[in-house]
C-alpha cells in the first residue's frame, strides 16, 4: 500500500465507521492514523477499536497510527426550569453557585468554581459555541453578574469559552487521567491533549506518558497562541484545531494563524494537523463544496503533514467518500505546477547540528542527483522527520527496528515506513535499503538511492552520515 501523495489523512472513528470492515475500507482510501475521540468512546470502546485497526494493520501489511484524543474540561452552564430560556440583548444574567436545577431567564447554577474565581470584570463568556456572548460587569461572592451582548435561546448544559480569561486548573481533567492511562495500555500511538493553555500543561501529561507515545497539542485556546513557540518545542506535535480556535478568536484571524502555526512546526521539525470542518458537507452529502476542496487543498500547499476529518468519517453518511475526497485533493495539489515552490519558499534554515545538516544535504544531493529515494535508519523517529522537514521532492523511505517508531511516523509528511531488523553493519545496511527501495516499488536497478543513518548503528538522533548507492540487478546495493 504505497500512497503517492506527501500529506498524510486522519479519518475519526465513530458510529459510522468503527467496524472493522469499513476501518479496512478507510484505509485503502486513504487513510493514515485513525482518531479515538474520547468524548464519545468508552474505555471498552476504545480498546476494542485498537484491536480491529491492528487487526486491519496486519493483513494490509501496511502501519496505522492511533491517536486518542482527550476530552479536556468540558465547561457548561447547569439546568433550567423550564428547559431552555431566551436571552436578549441590554439584558442582565447572573451565573452563580447555588446548586439546583430551576435556571431562568435571569440566572443559573454554573457548576465550575474555578470559573467564578477566575473572570474578571470586562471578559466575555461565549455560551453554546459562541452563539450567545455575555460580557462580566461585577465578580464576586460566588456569583459572576453579566450583560448580554448577543442574545438567542440558550439551554440545558450547553457550553460556556471564556477567551478573556487564563483558568488556573491544567488541561488534564480526572477523566482525561484515566482515559489517557487506558489509551497507553492500548499502545496508542500518539495522546492528543485538548484546551492546552500553556507549556505547563504539555509537561505534565509528558510526565506520565514517558516516551511511550507522542504528545500532540491542540492549539484550540487564546492563551495558547500568546506562548505558541514554547509549546510547540515542548510537543512532539501540534494539532490546529479551527472549531474551538474560531469560536474563542475572531473567525478572520484563524486562517493567519494556521499558516503561522505550520512555519512554525516546520521550523521546529514537529508534525502538524490541520482538523475541522474540512469537508463538513459531507457528513450529509457525496461532494464537498468548492471552499472544502480550497481549504483542503491550501493545508496541502503549505506543507501541513496531515489534514483531518471528524464528523465527516465517524457519523457521516459518506465516510468513504470523504477519505477517497481527502486523498484525490492532496494527489492533486502535489502534482501541481505551483507546488514545489510554495513548499521550497517556506524552507527554514537548518539548525546548527550534524543531524539537520546531513538531513539538508541529503534533500540537495537526493534533487540534484536525481536520486530515486531517500532511506534514512530511524531507531527513535527522529532521523526521518529531520528528513520530512526538508520537504524534499523525492520519496522518504523510513527504516526501523521498532514498529512503535514506524506507527508514529504515519503522521509525518512524505514518510513512506517499513519495518526491518537494525542493519549489522555499513555493508548490510546499504544491501537492506537498497532491497528494500527496490520491494517497495520506489527504485529500479540502475537507480541510485541517498541513505542516511546515525554510527555507531542504532545511536537514537545521532544522525552523522550519508551515503549514495546503486541498486544492483538483484535489487541489492552497492555503494
Amino acid at each position: 500500500m504505497r500512497r503517492i501523495r506527501r500529506a498524510k489523512i486522519l479519518a475519526t472513528l465513530g458510529p459510522a465507521s468503527n467496524e472493522e470492515k469499513m476501518i479496512e475500507e478507510l484505509a485503502k482510501a486513504g487513510a493514515d492514523v485513525f482518531r479515538i475521540n474520547m468524548s464519545h468512546a468508552s474505555h471498552e470502546l476504545m480498546h476494542q477499536t485498537v484491536q480491529r485497526i491492528r487487526s486491519v494493520e496486519a493483513r494490509l501489511k501496511h502501519p496505522l497510527g492511533v491517536l486518542v484524543d482527550l476530552q479536556g474540561p468540558k465547561l457548561r452552564v447547569w439546568k433550567f426550569a423550564e428547559g431552555a430560556v431566551t436571552l436578549v440583548a441590554g439584558q442582565k444574567f447572573t451565573l452563580d453557585s447555588e446548586k439546583n436545577d430551576n435556571g431562568n431567564s435571569e440566572r443559573v447554577y454554573l457548576p465550575h468554581p474555578e470559573i467564578i474565581e477566575s473572570v474578571s470584570v470586562g471578559d466575555r463568556l461565549l455560551l453554546d459555541d459562541g452563539k450567545l456572548q455575555l460580557k462580566a460587569t461585577k465578580v464576586g461572592g460566588g456569583v459572576i453578574e453579566t450583560e448580554v451582548v448577543y442574545g438567542g435561546k440558550l439551554s440545558d448544559k450547553k457550553g460556556v469559552s471564556l477567551p478573556d480569561t487564563l483558568l488556573p486548573t491544567g488541561a488534564l481533567t480526572e477523566k482525561d487521567h484515566a482515559d489517557l492511562l487506558e489509551g497507553l495500555k492500548a499502545e496508542a500511538d500518539w495522546i492528543a491533549l485538548s484546551f492546552v493553555q500553556r507549556p505547563e500543561d504539555i509537561i505534565d501529561v509528558r510526565k506520565i506518558v514517558q516516551g511511550r507515545a507522542g504528545v500532540m497539542a491542540k492549539i484550540e485556546k487564546p492563551q495558547a497562541i500568546d506562548r505558541l513557540e514554547e509549546i510547540v518545542k515542548l510537543s512532539d506535535a501540534i494539532m490546529v484545531a479551527r472549531g474551538d480556535l474560531g469560536v474563542e478568536l475572531p473567525l478572520e484571524t484563524v486562517p493567519g494563524l494556521q499558516k503561522r502555526m505550520i512555519r512554525m512546526c516546520r521550523r521546529y521539525g514537529k508534525p502538524v494537523v490541520v482538523a475541522t470542518q474540512m469537508l463538513e458537507s459531507m457528513i450529509t452529502a457525496p461532494v464537498p463544496t468548492r471552499a472544502e476542496v480550497s481549504d483542503v487543498s491550501i493545508a496541502v500547499f503549505e506543507g501541513a503533514d496531515a489534514v483531518m476529518l471528524s464528523a465527516e468519517s465517524a457519523s457521516g453518511q459518506y465516510p468513504i467518500e470523504a477519505v477517497a475526497t481527502m486523498n484525490k485533493v492532496a494527489v492533486a495539489v502535489e502534482s501541481d505546477a505551483n507546488y514545489r515552490n510554495i513548499i521550497r519558499a517556506a524552507q527554514t534554515e537548518p539548525e546548527a547540528t550534524a543531524a539537520d545538516a546531513i538531513s539538508a544535504a541529503t534533500r540537495q544531493v537526493a534533487e540534484t542527483l536525481d536520486l530515486a529515494a531517500i532511506v534514512t535508519y530511524t531507531a527513535s523517529g527522529s532521523t526521518g522527520i529531520r528528513a520530512a522537514r526538508e520537504r524534499p521532492s523525492k520519496p522518504i523511505i523510513a527504516l526501523s527496528p521498532n514498529l512503535r517508531t514506524i506507527r508514529r511516523l504515519s503522521v509525518v509528511w512524505g514518510i513512506h515506513c517499513v519495518q526491518t531488523e537494525d542493519a549489522v553493519s555499513l555493508e548490510d545496511m546499504v544491501d537492506r535499503a537498497c532491497v528494500i527501495a527496490y520491494q517497495e516499488g520506489f527504485a529500479r536497478p540502475g537507480d541510485r538511492i541517498a541513505i542516511t543513518a546515525g554510527v555507531p548503528l542504532g545511536t537514537p538522533g545521532a544522525t552523522n552520515m550519508l551515503r549514495i548507492a546503486f541498486v544492483r540487478q538483484d535489487g541489492a546495493g552497492s555503494s
